[in-house]
């Protein structure tokens, strides 16, 4: 087990901080969260400016090892798209409901650019929040003024009241336009649902508890409403597009000890009883996909310990996936066991050897494009310098894809080629969306599982081969990929001298 194997390496890295893992896994999930709110770069971007910004950031990424972008689309019930049901997003622009100027679409580019780099990309929502603060001006074609009895203030911002029907009606809406109009690969969101408490003062949702509470105590309505749109999300996109997966990333810890026997070994804020998000109940009725908690301490935190956290985690999976929200400045600031080293290692190590964390994302993904510490440096030369696919998303559909076709070599003005014919078909679920090329030595045996095989993963139909003399023989093998990620089982072989 992944467990035993990582107890082992617990013990040598007490003896040498610094143990690289040698067999990289082949399928891992690399996530970056790009946000975009109180990003004022872009509103100062013209189009091409902000295209070459974009792809810029995708290619640093890419070389990094990134896998998934998650990309915040709406910040402030507002849009980095084009849309009839909310403004332009202030950050985007500069003032919200402004359009760009020429019109174009960041969102489609996004997608494209991602796709032409085998990268997925996630579209992030903040389902709530308004507005931070009552003096920043919304949009005149805002839905607050169109139906200002559906939204709250709360401190100094204004809220989505969450226990009112038409508030989830309206945000499902959001959900399904998205999802309907464009290629995205999944919908996520992140750890605002009820907003973060403010001491001494109650959220104001006297009015909608009155009305909707149906017997249940406020605490119980207030998760219950959340609930329901988590599982109203779930099936909209399941109606809509059954392949576009639904993920979260909570706050780190869902429940302390000392309020729940099933709780961690911390101290701190809930999910469960502050945000009134019973995340661990929507694993459980597969409402989500996948799992990304927040886990930005540093090992060894006194009222939350990373490691403490990862382990509890592990063992609420559910049965989906689950990867780790790194914070990428106080994972690198932060001293390991040996003080000359950084925690990242330790981090890395135990999201890989844990058999239910099958992978990792960054925060900010700003960070990783400044190289903060030389952390893009470190996880392009070590953890990430064997590319992955990121894991099958086998509850959805465990089907693999058939194999490619009419694999053959020939001379370009690019080179040596390897092409090959993607297998087309009408059923979604099994079309052939990007590919693995696998290279073997002459007498060595085949073997798919191991990533030090895997030599490219690309949508294209040709890989450019590294050809030298052509006195060396090779074997190929070209398999596909569809969109659960589900390889085809065999591949498609061809012996080559290079």
């Amino acid at each position: 087990m992944k467990l035993k194997r990582y107890l082992i390496f617990l013990f040598l890295l007490t003896l040498c901080p610094i143990i690289q893992a040698q067999q990289h896994p082949k399928r891992e999930f690399r996530g970056a969260w790009i946000q975009t709110v109180y990003q004022s770069q872009y509103s100062t971007m013209s189009r091409d400016a902000m295209q070459t910004y974009f792809t810029n950031m995708l290619d640093q990424l890419q070389q990094t090892g990134i896998n998934a972008i998650i990309f915040q689309v709406r910040p402030m019930a507002d849009a980095f798209y084009p849309s009839k049901l909310e403004p332009w997003s202030r950050f985007l622009t500069g003032t919200q409901g402004v359009a760009l100027v020429p019109k174009w679409d960041p969102l489609k580019f996004l997608i494209d650019e991602c796709h032409a780099r085998n990268m997925e990309l996630h579209a992030w929502l903040n389902p709530y929040r308004v507005s931070s603060n009552i003096n920043e001006p919304l949009a005149s074609n805002h839905i607050y003024f169109k139906h200002p009895e559906w939204f709250v203030q709360y401190g100094n911002g204004i809220y989505f009241d969450p226990g009112l029907p038409q508030s989830r009606e309206f945000i499902t809406k959001v959900v399904d336009d998205i999802v309907a109009r464009y290629d995205i690969d999944a919908i996520h969101m992140d750890d605002y649902f009820y907003p973060y408490p403010i001491n001494g003062m109650p959220f104001p949702d006297d009015n909608s508890y009155a009305r909707y509470n149906n017997g249940m105590n406020r605490n119980d309505w207030r998760r219950n409403n959340v609930n329901l749109l988590i599982k109203k999300l779930h099936q909209t996109i399941q109606h809509r597009k059954p392949w576009v997966r639904f993920g979260i990333s909570p706050f780190g810890i869902y429940r302390n000890i000392h309020n729940d026997a099933n709780g961690s070994e911390t101290r701190g804020l809930q999910n469960y009883d502050d945000l009134y998000a019973d995340v661990l109940l929507w694993t459980q009725k597969g409402w989500i996909d996948y799992m990304m908690p927040q886990l930005y301490w540093e090992i060894g935190h006194k009222a939350a310990c990373s490691e403490t956290l990862i382990y509890w985690w592990n063992r609420h999976s559910n049965g989906r996936h689950m990867y780790i929200g790194q914070d990428v400045k106080r994972t690198m600031d932060a001293a390991d066991i040996n003080p000359n080293f950084t925690q990242l290692n330790r981090k890395m190590q135990l999201s890989r050897y844990l058999d239910n964390i099958s992978g990792i994302c960054f925060w900010p993904g700003y960070e990783l494009i400044n190289n903060y510490k030389n952390i893009s440096g470190i996880l392009r030369n070590d953890y990430f310098s064997s590319p992955a696919l990121i894991p099958a998303y086998t509850f959805i559909d465990a089907k693999a894809p058939e194999e490619v076709k009419k694999l053959k070599t020939r001379w370009t003005s690019q080179g040596y080629v390897l092409e090959w014919k993607r297998r087309n078909t009408r059923d979604e679920m099994q079309k052939q969306i990007y590919f693995c090329i696998y290279r073997f030595k002459k007498g060595e045996p085949i073997d798919l599982s191991n990533a030090n095989n895997l030599v490219a993963i690309t949508r294209e139909t040709g890989y450019v081969l590294p050809y030298q003399k052509g006195n060396k023989e090779y074997t190929y093998v070209v398999t596909a990929v569809d969109r659960m990620h589900n390889e085809s089982i065999k591949g498609t072989k061809k012996k080559i001298k290079l």
